[in-house]
């Protein structure tokens, strides 16, 4: 990939805390969260991040001119501030899981935009209507406002390292507090970020990047409005802003880079009953009944681990088994076209044996999937009635992805939950 420093817009604060400006990424937020963050202060970024709720389909041109107008407004009263020289931002954020502490160490730097599948890989697939919102906005603010989250190889440690001697002498530019809301998932996730303007640096972690792809955790739908939003200006120059988009990397094995799993919360079947499903689908899965607590599945992924692998929770009204396929030929015949990686996927074994195939006679038109990172919220549906089956999930393997995205192939629809999210609002990029 071709890393480059750039002139980052941040805001301008005293003591550089900037814990009621930032943002979870748009895509993650409701209503009521960006009511919540904009009763903290109206200059969040998500007063100008999420102009249109839902941001699934574009909205009303006005919604976006007048994101646009605030946005200006904010860099004329140097509420936002442009960096004097180029830099590539250390970024850490610390925040508990499970019980556990850990620190995720990255960086923000630009790179420059190439075609899906050639430096950039993706796992994804993208839709139309929230492609569409985020390409209204850019053409309205001709800024990137929120960054891709992305994956690299760093053997040897190179980069981490030339990271943590950049830091280690100096305190933050810009520290925070992130905390949205439970739908988030963000809540308690502390920020720090440094500005790195040492070119000598800003150089060793290019070369050492150079030859290494990245691959897109979050964000696939940004990337490609990043694509459209630079076709859409013609021919221009190679260093030109449009041709590089902002990104937030981390190393893969870097020991603070977590998938949770995405739970499956199915509402409106019709007449559905748990045990009789079970009966159903034991020509292709084991299960055995279990009890399940909410403190059982806090941690779904601990949880379901020692049952082995492909274990997944089904609870419905009053019932709960774990399942595990038998044969993973099953899945072959089911899905020859598929590369060996998507098939053993825990979440392609679910939608297209189970649901595809079994549940098929309960579904009607008014069935639909929520996802879900939170095991004890999903098994809280299914016991108060407002869903009518639970699958509880174990986590993706970050080497799977990897290899997924390797082959070219892509994922289910939410097969990954990278947390935390990054934040919005630390770093902007200007694309004039």
């Amino acid at each position: 990939m071709d890393i480059r420093s750039f002139q980052g817009w941040r805001y301008n604060t005293a003591a550089g805390d900037v814990s009621r400006l930032i943002a979870p990424p748009y895509d993650v937020l409701s209503q009521a969260d960006k009511d919540a963050l904009l009763a903290g202060d109206p200059h969040n970024i998500a007063a100008v991040d999420l102009p249109h709720v839902p941001p699934k389909v574009v909205g009303p041109d006005e919604v976006y001119k007048a994101a646009a107008d605030r946005l200006n407004d904010w860099k004329s009263s140097h509420l936002l501030r442009q960096d004097d020289r180029p830099a590539i931002y250390a970024y850490q954020q610390t925040y508990s899981w499970a019980g556990r502490t850990y620190t995720r160490r990255m960086m923000i730097c630009r790179v420059r935009a190439t075609e899906l599948g050639r430096g950039v890989i993706p796992h994804e697939k993208t839709f139309a209507g929230p492609k569409a919102d985020r390409l209204k906005l850019t053409e309205y603010t001709r800024m990137q406002l929120s960054p891709i989250f992305g994956f690299y190889n760093d053997a040897g440690g190179t980069v981490a390292g030339l990271l943590e001697s950049a830091t280690a002498a100096g305190e933050p530019n810009a520290t925070g507090e992130l905390a949205c809301g439970q739908r988030s998932r963000t809540g308690g996730v502390n920020e720090r970020l440094w500005v790195i303007s040492d070119k000598e640096v800003i150089d060793s972690v290019a070369s050492a990047l150079r030859d290494e792809p990245v691959f897109i955790a979050d964000g696939h739908h940004r990337y490609t409005t990043a694509l459209n939003y630079r076709d859409s200006l013609g021919e221009i120059a190679p260093d030109h802003p449009a041709n590089f988009v902002m990104f937030v990397l981390a190393a893969m094995d870097d020991p603070g880079l977590i998938i949770l799993p995405t739970h499956r919360v199915i509402r409106s079947l019709k007449g559905f009953d748990l045990e009789k499903f079970v009966a159903d689908t034991g020509d292709v899965m084991d299960y055995e009944p279990v009890r399940l607590q909410a403190s059982d599945v806090a941690d779904a992924d601990a949880f379901l681990k020692p049952f082995g692998r492909h274990a997944m929770a089904l609870v419905g009204d009053g019932s709960a088994f774990i399942g595990r396929l038998k044969d993973i030929s099953t899945m072959t015949d089911l899905a020859p076209g598929k590369a060996d990686a998507w098939r053993k996927l825990d979440a392609a074994i679910l939608h297209r044996l189970l649901i595809d195939k079994y549940l098929a006679d309960w579904r009607t038109d008014e069935t639909f999937i929520d996802y879900t990172a939170d095991g004890p919220a999903a098994l809280a549906d299914v016991e108060s009635g407002d869903a009518d089956l639970v699958v509880l999930l174990q986590a993706t393997p970050l080497s799977a992805v990897r290899e997924i995205a390797l082959a070219g192939a892509v994922m289910p629809h939410k097969s990954t939950y990278f947390h935390p999210k990054v934040a919005t609002g630390m770093v902007l990029y200007g694309l004039e």
